[in-house]
């Protein structure tokens, strides 16, 4: 059965903890490849984890979005 986000990817700011966390989880439910983004990596390790025993495709990203070079790099990566 096809799922609505199937071939998709997603990215997910501030997805280490909250409706972040939520969302990620919830666009890998339904398919999606999902980029995690975060300033802490244990705290995005964990989030990566999780989505990946629920049978999700995750990549976890530290990433400060404050800067605009870290955010250069992620676009690169994910591109």
């Amino acid at each position: 059965m096809a799922r609505k986000l199937d071939n998709k990817i997603a990215l997910v700011t501030g997805a280490t903890s909250g409706i972040g966390l939520a969302t990620a989880q919830r666009f890998a439910a339904e398919g999606a490849h999902v980029y995690l983004t975060g300033r802490r990596q244990a705290e995005l390790d964990a989030a990566v984890k999780s989505i990946r025993e629920a049978g999700g495709q995750a990549t976890g990203v530290r990433v400060d979005s404050t800067k605009l070079n870290e955010l250069d790099a992620l676009y690169a990566q994910i591109k």
